[in-house]
């Protein structure tokens, strides 16, 4: 079961992600896209860490997801992506997005664990000013829409509150 996570920045939605997958009973692999590239998100990664338990084998992988997914495929384990646009960022940073959206959507069809994608709607605001900006949120609503096309479920968080958009109606 594949299940597409989106919301706001500070909305709940990696709360939420966990959530569902500890209640799922099964071991839990969290994949973490972001890095450390300055004090801040260091702070943040430092953070995160302090409040998850160790009953998570945590894979730090800010490019090749579709391989990592592919490498924890035990097909008894509940995995949490989080999160989905700190993977894009790398990706365009790094020049190969359109390779990794590629494997990323081959693979996930393919999975036998419970997948919780989590990312952030970008695309409730105004259009941003520069080209880099602007092709980031085009290449975020596209993804997001290719992921909701093949996960069973999509999920909204607003305020901490779960909306159901697919599969749970």
């Amino acid at each position: 079961m594949n299940q597409l996570i989106l919301g706001g920045a500070r909305s709940g939605k990696s709360r939420y992600a966990e959530k569902l997958a500890i209640e799922s009973g099964k071991p839990l692999v969290l994949l973490a896209t972001g890095q450390a590239a300055d004090e801040e998100m260091a702070a943040r990664i430092t953070l995160h860490q302090s409040q998850r338990s160790d009953q998570w084998r945590v894979i730090e992988e800010p490019i090749n997801l579709g391989r990592a997914l592919n490498e924890v495929d035990d097909g008894d384990s509940a995995v949490v992506i989080d999160c989905l646009t700190l993977w894009l960022s790398n990706c365009l940073h790094e020049d190969v997005f359109d390779l990794e959206k590629r494997a990323l959507l081959e693979v996930l069809p393919q999975l036998r664990n419970d997948i919780y994608i989590v990312s952030n709607e970008v695309g409730s605001g105004i259009v941003p000013l520069g080209p880099l900006s602007r092709e980031f949120v085009d290449q975020s609503g596209w993804l997001h829409q290719s992921l909701a096309e093949i996960c069973e479920k999509v999920t909204v968080i607003i305020a901490g509150l779960p909306l159901p958009l697919k599969g749970q109606l």
